[in-house]
């Protein structure tokens, strides 16, 4: 499970094609962090939760705090384009990432544990072709990987 993470000041989701008004745009006004999610087929909600956890608790708003300390909101969106690979020609291959089926209920999972967890979260609709409007503060944007968390951290000095 990929998240690239950024710290906002304000951020709001469109979906688009929408004929519905009342469902159309959702996110807030003032600090918070906006989370693109994607994720393969290996994760499990383990993952989810651990990632979820590590993102609400992350000291990177104004005067190093976290959401979880500032109340901060959080806008989560599915981003199966975070697992593209590249290598091969130019037209990107979508292979490692997981299909609706499997990644949905994965994307929930994320959701809900941050729920849980206290935060305020607005959230896109999964699968749909959306507009993603922020304005990125500082500016401060990190990828973080559940691979990357579940390793053990080298020892400084080590090669």
């Amino acid at each position: 499970m990929r998240a690239v993470i950024q710290r906002v000041s304000r951020a709001h989701v469109r979906l688009t094609g929408d004929d519905d008004p009342s469902a159309t745009s959702t996110g807030f006004d003032g600090e918070g962090l906006v989370v693109l999610l994607g994720v393969t087929h290996e994760d499990t909600t383990a993952e989810a939760e651990l990632l979820a956890d590590k993102i609400f608790g992350l000291r990177i708003l104004a005067g190093e705090r976290s959401c979880a300390q500032a109340g901060a909101p959080l806008l989560v969106v599915s981003q199966f384009t975070l697992h593209a690979d590249v290598r091969r020609g130019r037209r990107p291959s979508w292979s490692r990432a997981a299909p609706g089926p499997v990644s949905e209920p994965l994307y929930e999972s994320f959701v809900s544990a941050l729920r849980r967890l206290g935060a305020r979260v607005h959230t896109g609709r999964f699968g749909a072709d959306m507009e993603v409007e922020l304005v990125n503060d500082g500016p401060v944007t990190l990828v973080v990987d559940t691979e990357d968390l579940q390793r053990p951290r080298r020892e400084s000095g080590s090669v």
